[in-house]
C-alpha cells in the first residue's frame, strides 16, 4: 500500500463501510452520524424505532458495523444485536444505563453510557470494523475484543 493510501485511510478508517445507526434522540443519532462519515462511512439510517431497525437491518444490504442504543422508545435491541452477531457485524451499544442492566451474552461488546464522546465512540466503531475485511465476514469468526469506553 502506498504510504498516501495508509495516511488516507488513517484519517478515513471507515471509507467504503457502512455503518448502521439506531438511535431514537433525533441530535444524538444525526452527531453519530456526522462523526463516523468524518471517518469516512457510510450511514444506514439513522433509525430510531425498532420496526425501521429490523426493515434496516433486512434490507439495507451489507452493513460493517453498527452502533445501538440499547433502549429505543421502549423496546430492547437485543434482537437487533443478536441478528448482527449471528452475521458477524460488529457494533457498540450506546445507553443511559449502565453495564449492570446489559444482558450477560452482550458484557463483551463495548459499551458507551450517555453522556459519551461520539469522537471517541465512533473511533471504537472504527478499529472494531478495522479488524475485519471488506465486506467479507467470516461465519463463525469472534469479534474482536475492545475497551469498554468509560
Amino acid at each position: 500500500m502506498s504510504s498516501s493510501r495508509a495516511s488516507s485511510q488513517q484519517r478515513a478508517p471507515l471509507t467504503g463501510r457502512r455503518i448502521l445507526v439506531i438511535e431514537d434522540e433525533y441530535f444524538l443519532a444525526d452527531d453519530i452520524g456526522h462523526a463516523l462519515r468524518t471517518l469516512g462511512a457510510e450511514i444506514a439510517g439513522p433509525v430510531g424505532d425498532i420496526e425501521d431497525a429490523t426493515a434496516m437491518l433486512h434490507g439495507a444490504g451489507v452493513l460493517d458495523g453498527a452502533v445501538l442504543d440499547v433502549n429505543i422508545r421502549t423496546e430492547l435491541i437485543y434482537p437487533i444485536a443478536r441478528e448482527l452477531r449471528a452475521r458477524d457485524v460488529p457494533f457498540v451499544f450506546t445507553t443511559g444505563y449502565d453495564r449492570v442492566s446489559i444482558k450477560p451474552e452482550f458484557h463483551d461488546v463495548p459499551l458507551w453510557e450517555k453522556p459519551f464522546d461520539i469522537v471517541a465512540m465512533a473511533q471504537t466503531v472504527a478499529e472494531l470494523v478495522g479488524h475485519r475485511g471488506r465486506h467479507d465476514a467470516q461465519p463463525g469468526a469472534s469479534p474482536p475484543t475492545s475497551r469498554n469506553g468509560e
